[in-house]
């Protein structure tokens, strides 16, 4: 299995002489499955073309701040929500002490502050300057932040020196990240997740669904197969790639999808209700299609759907967390409270749907996990990100 399958890279190249080393940097992130797009310092562009990592990555490179027709859309800011993960590779020491100031004059600078996803650094300069005090003090305030240092190794150098300062091998960084993404919190557990829209036939042309994507619950699946987890995914009809090493079932209406769940969830250390299922059905489906020939108009009688959510957090063995979603368009958080207490859910996941760009379909989302005693609030990032925090987060609470 791909160790980075579907996860978003921006490569940040700076001005090193290892420059070239990007070029087999992206094809290996890309080997390992990942989307990769490529920023390039003006430093950079003396050491290797952007047409070398455009050819390689697919897709054009990028290299100024204000790229008037990126800009108008605020291009760097999307550029940093779409990202999973942000790979400075080479890192020059002045690349690095402008991440220490918070330098946001050009594109990487300001990307690296944009981003809610984790840094990745991994340096490379002479020995001399690597191991001069202000370099290492700027690599100590790097990590007091959160930001994880990949080497450098030692080793002859372009200039001829030798030590310390040499940029890891490309195939080393990607395993270094690949592992640090991997974090295993999760192994062992077994997580079951709900995901998509159902449908509700009224007859066999026409039913009833509603908006949901999928794409929440699916990067949920991933990042539990990132945390080691065992993943069942039961999801409504979407169009989203199945997450490798996942176990999948298929199902359309609620019904269907309150059996899958009610099976799983027996054996479930954690249950995440990420479907927006149809509450109400038709009472009755008719076994032809319905014509519009002679009628005036068309009462439908409905009749409530069995609660999924409801019914996993009251089963009995019960999971020991049980995760509901609240897609609101009001009083989101209100509404979210409500059931919470009503349902008897440990924590939901409270988002704003009315907000088209974290709405159905995005690639992107924000809101609050609300707990029993807590409420932890969730900027926008990129939905793979997004379910990243939330896995953390209930990493951290399950026993």
């Amino acid at each position: 299995m791909a160790r980075l399958f579907n996860r978003n890279f921006i490569v940040g190249v700076t001005g090193s002489i290892a420059a070239y080393k990007a070029a087999e940097l992206t094809r290996s992130l890309i080997r390992e499955g990942a989307n990769v797009r490529v920023i390039m310092t003006e430093g950079a562009c003396e050491f290797i073309t952007p047409l070398t990592l455009q050819a390689l990555s697919g897709h054009e490179v990028h290299t100024d701040l204000l790229d008037t027709e990126a800009e108008a859309a605020m291009g760097h800011i999307e550029l940093a929500r779409w990202a999973d993960a942000l790979l400075i590779a080479p890192a020059s020491a002045d690349s690095i002490a402008r991440l220490v100031q918070g330098r946001a004059d050009d594109l990487l600078g300001a990307c690296s502050l944009a981003t809610p996803a984790p840094v990745f650094v991994a340096p490379a300069m002479n020995q001399e300057m690597w191991a001069k005090q202000a370099t290492q003090d700027n690599v100590q305030t790097l990590t007091t932040r959160g930001i994880a240092i990949l080497g450098p190794s030692s080793g002859s150098q372009a200039c001829g020196d030798v030590g310390a300062g040499r940029l890891l091998e490309p195939n080393n960084i990607v395993s270094a990240v690949a592992e640090h993404l991997s974090t295993g919190v999760l192994a062992g557990r077994h997580v079951v997740i709900t995901a998509g829209p159902t449908r509700e036939p009224i007859c066999p042309v026409r039913y009833i669904s509603n908006r949901s994507s999928g794409k929440m619950g699916y990067a949920l699946a991933e990042a539990c197969i990132s945390a080691g987890a065992k993943t069942t995914l039961i999801s409504g009809p979407v169009s989203c790639e199945s997450p490798a090493g996942t176990t999948v079932i298929q199902v359309e209406t609620t019904q269907q999808m309150f059996d899958a769940s009610m099976a799983a969830a027996a054996t479930a250390d954690i249950f995440i209700g990420a479907a927006a299922v149809v509450d109400f059905k038709p009472a009755t489906v008719s076994d032809r299609k319905i014509k519009r020939s002679g009628l005036e108009k068309m009462n439908l009688s409905l009749v409530p759907n069995p609660d999924i959510i409801a019914s996993v957090a009251g089963s009995e063995p019960r999971p020991q967390l049980v995760v509901g979603f609240a897609a609101e368009t009001h009083d989101v958080q209100a509404y979210a409270r409500k059931k919470l207490v009503t349902k008897s859910l440990d924590f939901i996941f409270a988002n704003d749907v009315s907000d088209q760009s974290i709405g159905f379909n995005s690639e992107q989302n924000a809101g609050v996990l609300i707990g029993k005693d807590s409420d932890i609030v969730m900027p926008m990032s990129s939905k793979r990100v997004l379910a990243e925090s939330i896995i953390r987060e209930l990493s951290n609470v399950v026993s």
